[in-house]
């Protein structure tokens, strides 16, 4: 059985186009899993509009219980919480803020009586749902919640699953943006690492970001500079620094306002024609080929 490949997308900070392109690489990739790993802000099912699949629990954390039957109120749990997470006062009935609570246990090491247990606290659901272009494992954080680099690696590791169970030669990540703990769970087993930015000062400098945290991971990675005829001047500063960093090619994708009215439509651009969509397909070619070893490119064709 052939181990698909992973070509992961990020991009330092949001709005850069991140989504729209993996939509794109989808429509073009002739079947792949795609693997929505921005699950803080996941918005890749409102392009490619899955038939929604199973929902399954995700627990990211624990929290604190006390039992009251075995509780002597003591108030010794309330002393050592450091997150004011117990709730009573000594003499009194206790109980734990499953809100204020983090989990950490350590009321639960102190209590003379045992009256204290920990019990897996729901944090979000995962899901693997069907497109148009093949399976998406795509998760749903719950409010306020965290641990959303652990959801992460769930939905990452699910997406290949599904695809070596499936024959898929392909997974498509969209990443988070940033270079928090969710784009790093993204990262782990990458082929592929593709950066996105736009001509501005804020996307050139969370751009060096991004890619920083790429090379000290040791993967292959390449730019695309999205929006790029925006600013071509400095597009052309990004590519420069870009090269000199060790990406493997820095593709171009000028700005078209088709993009965003496929976006309002709910589909990618690649179905809804533009500039843009041959831009988008050349960029596609060049990291297909770069994803395909010697004598497996009729694989991924």
């Amino acid at each position: 059985m052939t181990t698909p490949r992973t070509v992961v997308v990020i991009s330092g900070k949001g709005g850069t186009g991140k989504t729209s392109l993996v939509a794109a690489f989808a429509a073009l990739s002739g079947g792949a899993v795609l693997a929505d790993c921005d699950v803080d802000a996941a918005d890749l099912h409102l392009v490619v509009r899955p038939r929604l699949g199973d929902e399954h629990e995700f627990s990211g954390r624990q929290k604190a219980v006390i039992d009251p039957g075995d509780c002597t109120s003591c108030g010794r749990c309330a002393e050592v919480c450091r997150f004011a997470a117990v709730r009573g006062a000594v003499g009194d009935d206790y109980s734990i803020d499953p809100v204020a609570c983090e989990g950490c246990e350590l009321c639960r090491r102190v209590c003379p009586a045992g009256a204290i247990h920990m019990e897996p606290m729901v944090s979000g659901a995962w899901m693997v749902s069907e497109t148009r272009f093949g399976p998406l494992v795509h998760a749903r954080l719950g409010v306020a919640e965290d641990n959303s680099g652990k959801l992460a690696t769930l939905v990452r590791n699910e997406a290949r699953r599904v695809a070596q169970e499936r024959g898929l030669p392909l997974v498509i990540v969209d990443g988070s943006p940033g270079i928090g703990c969710p784009v790093i769970a993204s990262l782990a087993g990458a082929d592929l690492v593709l950066a996105v930015t736009e001509s501005s000062v804020s996307g050139c400098h969370d751009l060096d970001r991004v890619v920083q945290v790429v090379r000290r991971f040791g993967l292959p990675f390449a730019v695309c500079v999205n929006k790029a005829d925006l600013n071509q001047a400095l597009s052309d500063v990004i590519a420069t620094e870009a090269t000199a960093a060790g990406a493997a090619f820095v593709a171009t994708v000028d700005y078209d306002p088709a993009v965003t009215r496929a976006q309002v439509a709910g589909t990618d651009v690649i179905d809804y024609g533009g500039r843009a969509a041959a831009e988008i397909e050349h960029v596609w070619h060049v990291v297909r080929d770069m994803l395909t070893a010697p004598g497996q490119r009729e694989v991924l064709q």
